[in-house]
């Protein structure tokens, strides 16, 4: 049986930005009544000059959806769209369908995340967090990765629609779960940024060529990554015996800001991890191999409620 336009879902995708551009360039491959919509104007006019239905209000966009995305640079910035608490134009919370789902992409704030929970939920629609993984050279491909919070069946409901510009789909757990895990991870790449020109920087006080330095890190764990080296052999299988014990890295630490001092360079990240692996001794943990860190902060770092 041919569907008919009215008997496809009718999706609205709010944020033509960046990674909104892509995904909808390959979203728009399945059999959707999708109009989309940005703040700005030269965007609205470019989508439109492109054969995408993209009016000038987002109320329209919104009207009848079942399904709205939103991405946006903030979680002010999507309260705004969905709410009209800040924009001139009506609200796309009185356009949508009845039970509408809505899934937000955005990196924004947790708590403003929940807090949107709880007022469409109020109102007898759903919510997933699925913000995407990847950078917009995977979403142009549609490999883009999806960390998806919310109930199950939301989630398969939507999948197909995920399927058209993901290819790695995860359900990481409940509302907010995946705004978690994506702020985790974004956490790990910017430390990692600042590390990485740390350490390169470091190489050239020292008068070490870059490209045979990058050369030689990128076949190193410290230059692969512990998560993909070290960790997973050692301390996430329950294997704290010492490869390399803690009390060896404080000793090459050591030495390595002694190194540091001699060129006159500022070993922010050295300085750092000498005195968090010093701490770890003071718990007797001296002699377990560095990936034992890890129990460190799990004993000290994480905040209790009491």
């Amino acid at each position: 049986m041919v569907k008919t336009k009215n008997s496809l879902k009718k999706v609205c995708f709010i944020g033509l930005g960046v990674m909104g551009g892509p995904i909808i360039k390959n979203i728009v491959k399945d059999d959707l009544d999708l109009m989309v919509y940005d703040i700005d104007p030269k965007k609205r006019e470019t989508w439109r000059s492109e054969g995408f239905s993209c009016p000038n209000s987002q109320e329209v966009a919104a009207k009848g959806a079942n399904i709205v995305f939103t991405i946006l640079p903030t979680s002010e910035a999507v309260e705004s769209a969905i709410f009209n608490e800040n924009t001139n134009s009506k609200s796309v919370i009185n356009s949508v369908a009845k039970g509408c789902i809505f899934i937000d992409m955005t990196t924004g704030s947790i708590s403003k995340l929940l807090e949107l929970n709880r007022r469409l939920g109020a109102l007898g629609h759903r919510l997933i967090d699925a913000p995407v993984g990847r950078s917009p050279r995977e979403a142009k491909a549609g490999k883009s990765l999806i960390m998806a919070g919310g109930d199950q069946k939301d989630i398969e409901i939507v999948r197909p629609i995920f399927q058209s510009f993901a290819d790695t789909i995860v359900h990481v757990g409940e509302i907010g779960d995946g705004l978690r895990l994506k702020l985790v991870n974004n956490y790990m790449a910017m430390v990692n940024h600042v590390l990485t020109g740390e350490v390169l920087s470091f190489a050239k006080s020292v008068g070490l060529d870059r490209n045979i330095t990058v050369d030689v890190l990128s076949t190193t764990a410290a230059g692969k990554g512990q998560l993909l080296t070290n960790f997973p052999q050692k301390v996430l299988v329950g294997d704290i015996s010492p490869d390399f014990s803690i009390k060896m890295g404080i000793k090459d630490l050591n030495m390595a800001l002694e190194l540091a001092s001699n060129s006159n360079f500022d070993p922010k990240f050295g300085q750092l991890s000498l005195k968090i692996f010093s701490n770890a001794t003071e718990f007797g943990m001296g002699d377990q191999d560095c990936t034992a860190i890890l129990n460190y902060f799990n004993k000290v770092s994480i905040k209790t409620s009491k």
